[in-house]
């Protein structure tokens, strides 16, 4: 007996539908609010295209399986958040990041949780998972710390530099395991001033003009 997830033989025979890059980031919404709420083991094609009005047979078709239709999902809906931050400091620009990646902890988490066992087991949706949700953030962390260092703020051999969007970003992932309760903005925003600043030698408190 096939599974709900396998890929009708007319699937495969078909060309594949024109879907709009509208209706592709609808669908790819829909994807990861699933994820969130029932876990990737729970998501289905089916699922999907009951929550979408689309037809199993168009997401066969143009995706061909659950685990393609996900990386296609944390592919289209990748967000570039934090390059964007750029205060003239790296202590502002380390506490705007912990408030914009605390801001969208209720979100991220869940989704990094609900498909962090299945990532283990599939090369290519680890990939995806890093791409999507992890490697834009620490890559814009390490930008901070780079014009942090040009800027003469750290010293640039300081070896603390190297650990800072580790501490962030781990502590991102540990506190609901640790504590029950999502690392927030005001929790990070704490964070970076307790644990993350004094290890560079900063302060939170701005400089004088």
């Amino acid at each position: 007996m096939p599974s709900p997830d396998s890929v009708p033989e007319s699937a495969l025979s078909s060309p594949r539908s024109k879907i709009t890059p509208e209706r592709a980031q609808e669908l790819y919404t829909a994807v990861l609010e699933l994820l969130r709420e029932s876990g990737y083991e729970s998501l289905t094609m089916e699922g999907v295209a009951s929550r979408t009005r689309c037809g199993k047979s168009t997401l066969y078709r143009q995706w061909g399986s659950k685990p393609e239709l996900v990386v296609a999902a944390l592919h289209g809906t990748r967000r570039m958040r934090l390059p964007k931050i750029d205060t003239g400091t790296l202590a502002g620009d380390l506490l705007e990041a912990a408030r914009a990646i605390g801001e969208a902890s209720g979100s991220d988490t869940p989704l990094m949780h609900a498909l962090s066992h299945a990532a283990l087991q599939s090369p290519e949706l680890l990939c995806a998972l890093r791409e999507a949700l992890i490697l834009p953030e620490v890559a814009a962390i390490d930008a901070m710390v780079r014009r942090g260092q040009e800027r003469g703020e750290i010293a640039a051999d300081l070896p603390a530099a190297d650990f800072v969007a580790a501490q962030l970003l781990g502590v991102l992932r540990a506190r609901p395991l640790l504590e029950g309760r999502y690392a927030d903005a005001a929790y990070l925003t704490r964070f970076v001033e307790r644990a993350i600043l004094p290890g560079l030698g900063l302060t939170a408190g701005a400089p004088e003009s």
